[in-house]
């Protein structure tokens, strides 16, 4: 795919591994991890998969992105219902253990995004949430929102359990349409950057990522966020 070099400056504002999470389930981390996965040139793993009964995220980034196979690393935890991780666990009789979730090793590239399931309380077995993945990892956090109706409520309630955990918040990212009195109250509310607003992309390709990656990405914010947003 084209490759605009000014790009790989662009780069050097991430962190080599971050993990991209969510206010809530469909809020668009997975297309964000794609625009991250074609803007960087990088890997991706998602460690917790359910309901694949209609296919994987990993192979829907993969359709869409052009990535060959050794930009993807396999699941830890591949599940058929489309239910909540400790839910479609226990339907197949497995419980989902998190000493057994280990960082895999970058193959060929220089970051890795990693994807979680589902919002950060999402159970994972009867005790930890996706929070416990989320200290597990130790690992910057992007946080994806929505920018619509209801997402200052979401975003600055779940930056205040990343901040309680102790999560290293890199910044939110807004997915939909344009709202820029969302993103003043989450920037304001919120004490944090929004470093990325991703626009609706009605047709999904390499091209297109990469043009989204450049354009939509605020990697001044990038380059100035405090870890932690405090």
């Amino acid at each position: 795919m084209p490759f605009n070099p000014g790009v790989r400056v662009m780069a050097t504002n991430f962190p080599d591994t971050l993990f991209v999470t969510g206010t809530d389930t469909e809020v668009g981390k997975t297309v964000v991890s794609s625009v991250l996965l074609v803007g960087l040139r990088a890997e991706y793993w998602k460690p917790v998969q359910s309901g694949t009964e209609a296919g994987t995220d990993t192979q829907w980034i993969q359709s869409k992105t052009g990535l060959p196979d050794d930009c993807f690393h396999p699941e830890a935890y591949l599940l058929r219902h489309f239910l909540s991780p400790h839910a479609a666990a226990a339907r197949e009789g497995i419980t989902i253990d998190l000493s057994a979730i280990h960082l895999p090793k970058r193959r060929r590239t220089r970051h890795l995004i990693v994807e979680g399931a589902g919002g950060i309380l999402a159970p994972l077995n009867e005790k930890e949430t996706m929070a416990d993945l989320i200290i597990k990892m130790n690992l910057p956090v992007l946080l994806v929102a929505r920018s619509g109706l209801g997402t200052i409520n979401h975003t600055l309630l779940s930056l205040e359990k990343l901040r309680h955990i102790g999560a290293q918040v890199l910044g939110v990212v807004m997915n939909g349409p344009k709202n820029k009195e969302n993103r003043a109250a989450i920037e304001g509310f919120g004490n944090i950057h929004v470093v990325g607003e991703i626009p609706p992309m009605p047709e999904i390709s390499p091209q297109v990522l990469l043009n989204t990656f450049q354009h939509s990405f605020r990697f001044d914010a990038l380059l100035n966020s405090k870890i932690g947003g405090a």
